[in-house]
């Protein structure tokens, strides 16, 4: 990753403002198991060989068709996790003031999320699922049991919050970050009557910042639809989605457009415009692309070949990117702050505070 003096320095001014901004994000929650499938084990040397790709583990998969197989999982780590509640501990260690609302346990918060759920003033709506990410050298598989997400809709919003003080807490709010909507059924009419009945009473514009989170198991007809009801929050501020490759891929398909499998930043192009929104950004694992009002751009690396997590790199990109536009910083200034804070993620399995970044951003 190669930065420009002047994107550093611009990313090294912008720290003193980070502490005086403030963020929302819902509406998810899930327990996370990472884990890796074991491939062999040597008990006379107690080592366990993992099934290194999602390539390799197709394979023993498909093996056992017709027959049977027993595959171990060897457990890295429980944690908190959802795409809201991952983004949201993530703009916490950058230093922003964060507000939460999503599943994180009924009618008592779920131990684990005790003291993210204090950090964040947090109200929950429902239990959280459950995510078993299997994590590969080239990607995860992400398996979730989802019961109880039902009851994050807008009736239950305003029940358990209330109108006035959800757009309380709207105002007070720099970004409102909305993500998950892939497993979260009753997303596409909370997003409608938000437009319909909250964000006409916001005192000043916000970003507002989406992510489907891996649509493919959603309809044609669901996907755009929510697609298409985008553009109806811009009236209240900037909108911001944010797609990894293969979301990019199949939107692109979806809405045939054109693919520009080799020009991303193209590919994000043409989404905006066709969305009639203020941002696209997509995030591959070795790069970042954005097209925005200022423009297309796009910022190479840092890739890490042998990360010690990846379950929720994405989340952090995201986290990352909203904070810097929230800074005002310019969008090749985001893309290297985005970038960074998933970087420093994967390399160290733990969120990054904004000076963090800063010196992440100097050693590369």
């Amino acid at each position: 990753m190669i930065i420009d003096p002047s994107i550093k320095e611009e990313i090294v001014s912008a720290q003193k403002n980070i502490h005086q901004l403030s963020a929302f994000v819902g509406f998810d929650g899930f327990i996370d198991k990472i884990v890796s499938p074991v491939d062999k084990i040597d008990y006379d040397k107690n080592t366990k060989t993992l099934i290194p790709t999602i390539t390799n583990f197709s394979e023993r998969i498909a093996s056992a068709a017709g027959k049977s197989s027993n595959i171990e999982l060897s457990e890295k780590q429980e944690k908190l996790g959802g795409n809201g509640p991952i983004m949201a501990n993530a703009q916490l260690a950058l230093g922003l003031n964060v507000s939460y609302i999503g599943a994180l346990g009924a009618p008592d918060i779920h131990p684990l999320f005790k003291e993210f759920s204090e950090a964040t003033s947090a109200i929950s709506l429902a239990n959280p699922g459950v995510t078993h990410a299997l994590e590969f050298e080239d990607g995860k598989v992400m398996l979730g049991t989802m019961q109880g997400l039902d009851a994050i809709n807008y009736n239950n919003l305003i029940t358990s919050v209330g109108t006035k003080e959800l757009l309380e807490l709207f105002n007070r709010s720099n970004s409102i970050s909305m993500v998950n909507w892939t497993m979260l059924s009753n997303l596409t009419e909370l997003f409608k009557k938000l437009t319909e009945e909250i964000l006409p009473k916001l005192s000043e514009k916000k970003y507002f910042f989406f992510d489907l989170a891996d649509p493919e198991k959603r309809t044609s007809a669901d996907i755009i639809e929510v697609l298409e009801l985008l553009k109806n929050f811009e009236p209240f501020g900037k909108v911001i989605l944010g797609l990894n490759l293969r979301e990019s891929a199949q939107i692109v398909k979806l809405l045939k457009l054109e693919m520009h499998d080799s020009d991303l930043s193209a590919r994000a192009q043409s989404i905006k415009n066709h969305l009639q929104i203020s941002c696209v950004v997509i995030h591959p694992v070795e790069s970042a692309h954005c097209a925005s009002d200022e423009g297309a751009f796009n910022l190479i690396g840092p890739y890490c070949e042998k990360p010690k997590i990846t379950t929720g790199g994405g989340d952090h990109f995201n986290a990352g990117f909203v904070s810097a536009k929230l800074l005002g910083l310019s969008d090749l200034s985001a893309l290297a702050v985005a970038v960074s804070t998933s970087g420093f993620y994967v390399r160290n399995a733990k969120s990054p505070t904004f000076k963090d970044i800063i010196e992440f951003i100097k050693s590369y």
